[in-house]
């Protein structure tokens, strides 16, 4: 298939969501979810001053605090791999003119050919946006497939920038193309604009994500991203995640949360030394 014809995606009933997120347990986290929210982080700098001392810095403290990956740009991927070689990280890498995708398609999929072959474990690629908000489904749908095919059995996770799409519906519809054209997770933002991962968003995609298991049989995982900076934040998110798909996609394989300062955050949440930096994450 290489369309996808969004009248068979349902439209979001906004009161159910708002429902569901009001229904979410508000007290503070508890020390097991701050531990589980931290195996959960893909740790991440995205900088132009990026370089090996930073990356060797950051790949220890993946190491020593116990997140899921390391997310860096594909130059910098055989960096982290070397720096990462004696342990289970994972190394995820920005590829296909991240954070706008806007090159053609094919010098996007040789970015990310070119991140794979340094060593990365996992993708994250953006969506066209300016083709999906002029109603070009079938483009977007048949780029998420194209990445998909170059990354075979390398993790895919398909970023919607949820704040450039203007409306919850079309959330869902993005969410629908993504799942149905391979995307092995849908992650909200690129951290790179203003609005980034909110729980309306990814109630609706967690909702795509439950209703594709059910039709396909296949699990796919979400990826909070942005903004995210505080275990109560987090603890939310997996709440919301738990009440949705179930228990079992609060693992590293379908649940990750894309973060630079909640890491630290959180160290000290579980210390007891919270010191919360309440600025805005940028990724």
């Amino acid at each position: 298939m290489s369309t996808y014809n969004h009248t068979n995606t349902p439209k979001v009933d906004i009161s159910n969501v708002e429902k569901i997120i009001r229904q979410i347990d508000a007290s503070p986290a508890s020390k097991g979810e701050l531990q589980l929210a931290l195996s959960l982080v893909d740790l991440t700098t995205l900088e132009g001053k990026d370089g090996e001392k930073r990356i060797a810095e950051l790949c220890q403290k993946a190491i020593q605090s116990g997140t899921a990956a390391v997310c860096v740009y594909p130059t910098l991927v055989a960096t982290a791999k070397k720096h990462l070689k004696d342990s289970n990280k994972k190394v995820a890498s920005v590829a296909g003119a991240f954070p706008s995708g806007q090159l053609p398609l094919n010098l996007r999929l040789e970015e990310a050919k070119f991140a794979i072959e340094q060593g990365a474990d996992e993708i994250d690629m953006v969506i066209s946006r300016g083709r999906f908000l002029e109603g070009d489904y079938n483009y977007v749908y048949r780029e998420i497939a194209a990445f998909k095919e170059v990354c075979g059995k390398v993790t895919l996770k398909v970023i919607l920038e949820t704040g450039e799409l203007e409306n919850l519906d079309n959330i869902r519809i993005a969410s629908d193309i993504a799942l149905h054209a391979g995307a092995d997770f849908i992650k909200t933002s690129t951290g790179k604009i203003n609005i980034n991962a909110t729980l309306p968003a990814i109630c609706v995609m967690l909702q795509a994500i439950k209703d594709f298991y059910i039709t396909s049989g296949k699990k796919c995982g979400i990826k909070p991203s942005g903004g995210i900076s505080d275990g109560n934040t987090a603890a939310q998110y997996l709440r919301l995640t738990e009440t949705i798909v179930g228990k079992e996609w609060l693992s590293p394989s379908l649940f990750r949360f894309g973060a630079s300062r909640l890491v630290d955050n959180l160290i000290a949440e579980i210390s007891g030394k919270s010191n919360i930096n309440s600025e805005q994450n940028g990724y």
